[in-house]
């Protein structure tokens, strides 16, 4: 039978909620979210059982939008959020108001430094800022043991897990397997804006990332010439995708490489109108 989770709004009652877990012995898991939640989302909250409770963050995070990004109409689904949460074990969710985390006269960021020089960083700057300020808040106010996050954001748990590490954080970062559709498109609260056309031609992200995974275990070619097999697969197969970026890196810090003899992410962004796709692959060394 489902259980209704306790819904707070202020840090000293998510606090007390957790601390009167903390008392019974259980262990804490937090799952960071900005709502609009889907099914990447139930995966993680369902790896989250394995704690003794379970607390979703429910924050469109302000800090993490540029001035001219989606902000305003960042989907907003309050009751099928609250919803999904009782359907996947979520124990309490945590749904502050912008000025409960941000009060009057809040200077106070974490910066990531080079971490936030590449791949989204680039056309994003102060992104990964705003995501490892809100983080960090969350883990002073949640006091988790673990963490829960999708590998689809790859640089965003690189980040988290250099900040956890840089500030001491006795928190478990666990980063769970991108969920998919059945035609390979990663999910994404974004996917919704998608016109018909463009969500068929999107599907060929995730077709490219597996062409070259393959290539890559078959022949280790030089990095450009993934690149370029990349660019040549979305031109045919998404000719209305504008490319951000197509790039190839170093796992651990996120610099550019020129060979895949090593292990390496091959990482994309791509614009559909105005809806941003990110998506990558991880290829053993």
């Amino acid at each position: 039978m489902d259980v209704e989770p306790i819904i707070a709004n202020t840090i000293k009652d998510i606090r007390r909620h957790v601390a009167s877990a903390r008392s019974e012995g259980k262990t804490i898991a937090l799952v960071p979210t900005m709502g609009a939640l889907h099914e990447g989302h139930a995966s993680l909250f369902q790896a989250a059982a394995a704690c003794d409770f379970v607390v979703a963050s429910i924050f469109v995070n302000p800090t993490q939008f540029g001035p001219q990004e989606d902000l305003a109409r960042y989907p907003r689904s309050p009751q099928a959020d609250l919803a999904l949460c009782r359907d996947n074990g979520v124990h309490a969710v945590f749904m502050p108001e912008t000025e409960e985390m941000y009060p009057p006269g809040w200077l106070t960021e974490v910066s990531v430094g080079k971490l936030d020089a590449n791949l989204c960083g680039r056309s994003r700057p102060g992104h990964f800022t705003g995501v490892a300020t809100v983080v960090a808040k969350l883990f002073n106010i949640v006091a988790p043991d673990k963490a829960f996050f999708g590998a689809k954001d790859y640089q965003q748990t690189v980040v988290i897990r250099r900040m956890t590490l840089g500030l001491n954080y006795p928190v478990e970062i666990v980063v769970c397997p991108t969920v998919r559709h059945g035609d390979g498109l990663a999910v994404s609260s974004r996917n919704t804006y998608l016109s018909a056309e463009h969500r068929k031609q999107a599907t060929s992200l995730w077709g490219a990332l597996e062409m070259v995974a393959s290539l890559i275990r078959r022949r280790r070619p030089p990095t450009e010439e993934v690149v370029a097999t990349i660019r040549e697969h979305l031109a045919t197969h998404a000719p209305e995708g504008v490319v951000d970026y197509i790039q190839i890196v170093d796992p651990a810090d996120l610099t550019d490489v020129r060979t895949t003899k090593r292990a390496v992410l091959v990482a994309l962004a791509v614009n559909f109108g105005t809806t941003r796709l990110i998506d990558n692959v991880l290829v053993g060394p």
